[in-house]
């Protein structure tokens, strides 16, 4: 029985010890082989919530260690964005960014806002490259149609909104191609110069955007335009060898401008007149358009109409107060009168040769009094002229309400100005309701780009590669806040080039002349055909 005893208890030993050995390698094999694996059923995906996302920092979608490319023609070229013509952010032009990328970056741009957190978790999406594929022709259609390229929204600092935004929009950041003027849109086989980008109730901010390479630019020939173009401001026609300034375009950003055509814009213009007022720079904006409208070629059609507003080159001066050209065909009037400082100028006494002048501050120049009631668009500007030099050189003697100023605020240069430019634009704002067929605008400054001094002092202005390159202007507000405040609240409408304009100091005059003289730069007139020509794109596509 003892024996008996010990032989069950050792058989059982054996079963259960081969059992074990059994049970082990059969789960080791289950972990080791993928075949075995393939078995298990399908888990299901964790997919967090809106609410529970927002009690976490939102993630980047899009890590520099991974980036997305969005479009064949698509080079990784890494950009950066101008912040308030100050500070700068990479930016990864290939590398579509999620909102709260966007977020962020927009959270710096803005000078009053604070910068956002570092994104740090990571969300795995679970989209295969077929699904995606399916949802960028759904998302592009529904996209596009309705209201064009997915628009940035304002920084709220709930991460509920972004979490939403996200939602919407990571499907189309990471499949859908780059809108660009020189590839087909995805929708239909249209251009996309041709698509509107915005819906009827949104207006497009054409101070923003970026300038990008054309090899349609420029619009017309610096050799060619002589008609109309000034010698000195048509760089064709000096030592210049460089000219790669001229094959930039304007791209707002989220909106496509109309393509100018000269022969569109007279259509437009049909039996109207757009009038420029201004200084120098008026000058170049209207010799611009006029180089524009024909193409750089000569026209015969076009006749000088300057004495119907009394701008007959008078005898023993340089030249008129202004030009005046009709475009016989559409009954189209060009014109620009001169007006540097745009408030009223006056001989404080007629018979002396070496009087000194009134300039009323609080009084528009007595030429667009007289003649307003004949414009259809009128385009003022103001800015250079205003400095104790000028004044000096000049002989202008600041008055208001018809007498010599006293008022020592006033007496500032800068403020002087920006009560004259308030002057000017709410004068023409009291008129609008008179002639409600008028389109009134104020150009912002056009910045100037001396280096190491300024026009008299040795300043230059060499730089030939733009500095523009991988840049972008998001700013809402314009770079001119005073000109800014004058207009809001008015029918006078910005046409806001500052920003736009600071990108591009190497479409200066600079040191280059006809006469090969070595002698003072000039890094406040442009290069035609150049960046005026952008000021009259943005102009036609609000006219």
């Amino acid at each position: 029985m003892k024996g008996g005893f010990y032989g069950l208890r050792g058989k059982e030993l054996s079963l259960i010890t081969i059992a074990l050995m059994c049970t082990t390698f059969f789960i080791w094999a289950w972990e080791k082989t993928p075949l075995l694996t393939s078995l298990m059923p399908p888990q299901p995906l964790l997919k967090l919530s809106p609410d529970i996302l927002v009690s976490k920092p939102l993630p980047s979608l899009a890590s520099p260690e991974s980036p997305i490319y969005v479009g064949k023609n698509v080079s990784p070229v890494a950009e950066k964005v101008i912040v308030n013509d100050q500070d700068e952010l990479p930016l990864n032009v290939a590398t579509p960014m999620s909102s709260a990328e966007r977020s962020n970056q927009r959270s710096v741009i803005n000078s009053n806002s604070v910068t956002t957190t570092d994104q740090n978790i990571e969300i795995h999406t679970s989209v295969s490259e077929e699904e995606a594929k399916d949802k960028q022709i759904q998302k592009a259609e529904t996209v596009v149609s309705t209201q064009g390229s997915s628009s940035p929204r304002e920084v709220d600092g709930e991460h509920k909104k972004l979490v939403e935004q996200v939602s919407k929009e990571v499907e189309v950041a990471m499949v859908a191609p780059v809108i660009s003027p020189h590839t087909s849109s995805p929708v239909k086989g249209k251009d996309d110069r041709n698509l509107t980008m915005l819906t009827e109730n949104q207006a497009c901010n054409y101070a923003k955007g970026k300038w990008v390479p054309d090899d349609n630019r420029p619009l017309y020939s610096g050799y060619d335009c002589k008609q109309w173009l000034s010698g000195p401001w048509a760089c064709r026609l000096t030592q210049r060898t460089d000219f790669a300034y001229e094959k930039l375009r304007w791209q707002p950003k989220n909106c496509q401008m109309e393509e100018f055509e000269g022969s569109k814009f007279l259509r437009k213009m049909q039996n109207k007149t757009l009038a420029f007022v201004g200084d120098s720079l008026g000058r170049q904006q209207f010799q611009s358009l006029m180089c524009m409208i024909t193409g750089g070629k000569e026209r015969h059609d076009v006749i000088d109409v300057g004495q119907e507003y009394g701008l007959a080159q008078a005898r023993g001066d340089t030249r008129p107060s202004g030009w005046v050209y009709r475009f016989l065909s559409t009954n189209t009037t060009i014109l620009y009168y001169w007006s540097a400082s745009l408030c009223d100028v006056e001989p404080i006494n007629k018979t002396n040769q070496n009087t000194h002048y009134a300039m009323h501050l609080d009084r528009p120049p007595a030429f667009l009094r007289q003649f307003i009631h004949k414009f259809d668009v009128l385009v003022l500007n103001t800015g250079h002229h205003w400095n104790r030099g000028k004044l000096k050189a000049n002989k202008w003697i600041m008055h208001i309400g018809g007498v010599p100023n006293i008022n020592r605020e006033l007496a500032l240069i800068w403020k002087a100005k920006n009560f004259t430019v308030h002057s000017s634009i709410n004068w023409v704002n009291s008129q609008l309701p008179k002639y409600p067929g008028l389109k009134a605008f104020y150009r912002t400054i056009s910045p100037r780009h001396f280096v190491g001094g300024d026009w008299n002092t040795g300043g230059s202005c060499d730089n030939t590669n733009p500095m523009s390159v991988g840049k972008e202007v998001l700013q809402d507000e314009s770079s001119d806040a005073s000109a800014e405040g004058a207009a809001k609240g008015t029918g006078v409408k910005l046409l806001d080039i500052t920003a736009l304009s600071q990108l591009r100091d190497e479409g200066h005059i600079s040191r280059f002349s006809i006469s090969a003289r070595s002698g003072v730069q000039d890094c406040l007139h442009w290069c035609l055909p150049g960046v005026p020509d952008t000021w009259n794109e943005i102009l036609f596509a609000q006219i």
